[in-house]
């Protein structure tokens, strides 16, 4: 198999798992083979998983970095319904440039994933290390505290 096959399947595996909650034999079976299937496409057919392996370190912070997103999210969820519910808008939306220490390809898609999929901020482009990003207050420094640094420091000990 090429290289980056067993930590991509291992990936696709473990969130195939955390989805269904489920150790019944069918649904590991099922996830083992489609996590197979999507690996061996992946791997194939694209550069960017071909350096990628897992190690129990890279587990262990990718563990940690799922937990930190599902914190964020909650958090950026009430922060977005705290804004839609006050009286007086307190907003002031704009674009920022994020300058992410991310370097492997991996990396910048999950950072950029993250942060789109918590309410509140949109990744509009991104080019090399810097991301483009909208949020509700463009403050470019409270931002890259608030949206860039809780997942970068996970996703750079997974992705590198």
């Amino acid at each position: 198999m090429p290289k980056g096959f067993w930590g991509l399947w291992f990936l696709l595996f473990f969130i195939w798992l955390a989805i269904n909650s489920s150790l019944a034999i069918e649904t590991i079976s099922a996830g083992a083979f489609i996590s197979l299937a999507l690996s061996i496409f992946f791997v194939r057919s694209t550069s960017v998983w071909r350096g990628f392996n897992f190690n129990s370190a890279q587990v262990l912070h990718f563990i940690r970095y799922t937990g930190v997103f599902i914190v964020e999210l909650v958090r950026a969820n009430i922060d977005l319904m705290r804004h839609i519910y006050s009286p007086a808008l307190d907003i002031r939306p704009g674009t920022v440039k994020l300058k992410t220490n991310l370097k492997s390809p991996i990396g910048r898609l999950a950072i950029a994933n993250s942060i789109a999929l918590t309410p509140g901020s949109l990744v509009l482009g991104m080019d090399d290390d810097c991301l483009l990003v909208h949020c509700l207050n463009a403050d470019a420094e409270t931002a890259s505290q608030t949206i860039l640094e809780p997942f970068e420091k996970h996703l750079e000990q997974v992705f590198g």
